[in-house]
């Protein structure tokens, strides 16, 4: 199945988001209910089925940074809206669907990997989605990850405690995080050869779920 997807976006350079959640689900790895689709129709027959609010994300192999371009739209809550955004997405260059995606709220975090010239595949984790810059709180170990590894990676946090819960907040399903880790490193692994970078961003963690809400993975 790895050679197939890499097959197919090799001259892209990266993997369009489809074909990435394809293969983080085939690694047992979650990510939110969503449709990929180049007809309204089959989107709004989505929605109504899954509820709001939902998010929508332009797929195209001209765009790699969708927020830089208006191609990603958050909290949308209603089927005009969707709309509007479907129609919009789809002017942008090279647009070949839409992604539009049940929204999941909790706690954002950064999974990445990085294959090393002189170490092989490396797991990053650290606080996600706009704090990534500010923050720069990560952690990081050689792949393959034991449960080990994967605990003493997010002790090594300074935003750990809002992890596990602080002053009455409410923390994360740590062990969730754990096994998303594992499994992340052990896909690291297969995909050895062809990968250059992985950022998963954000990855949203409540006390029930690991949501991988976006991912981008570059070939070599």
């Amino acid at each position: 199945m790895i050679k197939e997807i890499i097959e197919k976006c090799k001259n892209y350079g990266w993997i369009l988001e489809p074909y990435a959640n394809q293969l983080l689900k085939y690694y047992d790895l979650e990510i939110p209910e969503y449709i990929f689709s180049d007809n309204f129709d089959e989107i709004k027959k989505f929605v109504q089925k899954i509820g709001f609010p939902v998010v929508c994300k332009v797929v195209s192999p001209k765009i790699l940074h969708k927020s830089d371009v208006g191609g990603v739209s958050v909290g949308i809550s209603n089927i005009q809206d969707i709309e509007k955004e479907f129609s919009k997405m789809m002017k942008l260059d090279g647009a070949i669907g839409v992604i539009v995606e049940k929204m999941v709220s909790g706690i954002e975090l950064i999974i990445g990997g990085k294959n090393d010239l002189q170490f092989g595949p490396v797991v990053i984790v650290g606080k996600g989605g706009i704090g990534v810059e500010i923050y720069k709180d990560t952690a990081i170990r050689m792949a393959p990850l034991n449960k080990k590894d994967a605990k003493l990676m997010l002790k090594d946090l300074k935003f750990y405690p809002i992890l596990k819960g602080y002053r009455g907040s409410e923390g994360i399903n740590i062990e969730k995080l754990e096994t998303t880790l594992i499994k992340f490193s052990n896909f690291l692994m297969d995909i050895e050869p062809y990968f250059e970078s992985i950022d998963l961003n954000p990855v949203i963690c409540s006390k029930s779920k690991c949501f991988i809400a976006d991912a981008r993975i570059i070939l070599k």
